[in-house]
């Protein structure tokens, strides 16, 4: 019988059926931050339950932590000192591996469980965190789950759940070389709605993504959620083999020939049946940027700001409106004139090495606008030291931008950072909601190249203008 990958992965890792169409799936890796792992450890607590395997277990400090410099446990946010502490200390109590910050393998959940070889081709791996699903780039079934889910995740080793469709999304063509993958999932969404993957396991596939990078292709499973599907899962191959082997979990020496002949198999058979499909031409495909408030709000760089006018649904007529006013910004005005303040580089969607080598490359010589604030901040205290050593921070410096520890920073505003009020950012992170960057302020997303191009100009611009 043919299997996508999803379905092969999932009759893997199935422990029992329920009458209710629920499965028992065992979980390989549970992953916790300090923002929702203290609440899911203090629950085990407090329940008097324990961690069934704590080898298994991992946590970091990424999402409220301070990147400044010189940082401690004392956040911008007055509460984040308190998650800081309270995770600390009952994750020692667990016995779990933590990377504190001042560990050299410390940085955002979803950088560092694929760069330390936590996440490998064909595990399970579950975290209180929506963008879990980054990990589906190396062939990993991974999704974002709840405090409480995460209790029982870390006591039984397993979760129960029901089994989603499946949907393969094939890119296909020859993408443009100003086209990252950022744009690529961008561009999916903007077509098909925030809701597209509707709780679909979602295959990426075709010849662009074959094409892609390993970190380029978890850019793109990154954002799965940001159109509603359950997970985003691209096949394993050469190229996922090679990043995953040798890295500080993954399988060593006897065990590793044994792996890798199983993550070999981890592909959609040939003729692979899924639920539903979409196929889009790459040809088509330009730089993109969001203008509202959602994602789905976005056009190529050169484009002009949609007019709600024209769209006959009524409630997304509404929805339109709200964003245009939110975003201060006018209907049918070119994205090339929206003058921005500030520029951020980071994320667990674009702040690994090959999007701050790709930003690099543009900046070398250049400057940013004089009234752009602009800030780099590596996805992992790892990627910030190979990134210094190829000099790549001097660069960015003489650019103009800040350099800053490892974390998630502001790609929301749990830790307190912030660039202020009213003030618009361009941003290669992968939410713009309303006040996802902090009070009042207006995000566009792009891709890093666009982040740094809009940078230098002081207004949205591609790499290419």
């Amino acid at each position: 019988m043919s299997r996508t990958l999803f379905e092969k992965l999932w009759k893997i890792h199935e422990v029992a059926r329920f009458d209710n169409g629920e499965s028992l799936i065992r979980i390989d890796r549970v992953f916790l931050h300090e923002r929702t792992g203290s609440i899911a450890l203090k629950g085990l607590e407090e329940k008097g339950r324990s961690v069934a395997n704590p080898k298994h277990v991992f946590c970091t400090m990424d999402h409220i932590v301070d990147t400044m410099p010189g940082r401690g446990d004392s956040t911008q946010m007055p509460s984040g000192k308190d998650f800081i502490t309270a995770t600390r200390s009952s994750a020692r109590r667990a016995d779990i591996e933590l990377f504190d910050l001042d560990s050299q393998f410390q940085g955002i959940v979803h950088v560092i469980s694929p760069e330390l070889g936590i996440a490998l081709p064909g595990s399970t791996v579950v975290c209180p965190d929506s963008h879990t699903c980054t990990l589906g780039g190396i062939g990993a079934l991974a999704w974002g789950i709840g405090s409480s889910e995460a209790e029982h995740a870390m006591a039984t080793n397993t979760l129960r759940l029901k089994k989603p469709k499946t949907l393969r999304v094939n890119f296909e063509g020859a993408k443009p070389p100003s086209v990252t993958a950022k744009d690529m999932i961008l561009h999916l969404i903007s077509c098909f709605g925030s809701d597209g993957g509707a709780g679909s396991a979602l295959e990426f596939a075709g010849s662009a993504v074959r094409e892609l990078s390993i970190e380029e292709r978890m850019t793109l499973c990154n954002m799965a959620v940001e159109f509603s599907a359950f997970t985003g899962l691209v096949a394993v191959d050469e190229k996922t083999i090679e990043y995953s082997s040798n890295r500080k979990f993954s399988p060593k020496t006897h065990l590793i020939a044994a792996a890798i002949d199983h993550w070999t198999s981890l592909k959609s058979d040939e003729n692979a049946v899924f639920d539903n499909e979409i196929t889009i031409c790459c040809n088509d495909i330009k730089p993109t940027v969001t203008w509202g408030t959602s994602p789905q709000h976005a056009v190529s760089v050169d484009a002009f700001i949609p007019n709600p006018l024209h769209i006959d649904s009524a409630e997304t007529k509404e929805s339109w409106l709200r964003a245009l006013d939110y975003m201060d910004l006018m209907p049918e005005t070119p994205i090339t004139s929206i003058k921005i303040d500030c520029a951020f580089i980071g994320s667990c969607t674009n702040g690994r090495m090959s999007d701050l080598r790709q930003a690099a490359a543009f900046l070398r010589g250049k400057k940013v606008s004089p009234w752009v604030k602009a800030i780099c901040v590596p996805g992992s205290t790892q990627v910030k030291k190979e990134a210094e050593s190829e000099g790549l921070d001097k660069v960015f410096t003489a650019a103009g931008f800040e350099w800053r520890e490892s974390g998630c920073s502001m790609c929301f505003y749990a830790g307190g950072e912030t660039f202020g009020p009213n003030k618009r950012i361009i941003s290669s992170t992968n939410r713009n909601f309303e006040g996802r960057q902090g009070p009042g302020t207006r995000t566009h997303l792009a891709s890093p190249m666009t982040v740094v191009a809009s940078a230098c100009s002081g207004y949205i611009c591609s790499a290419e203008n």
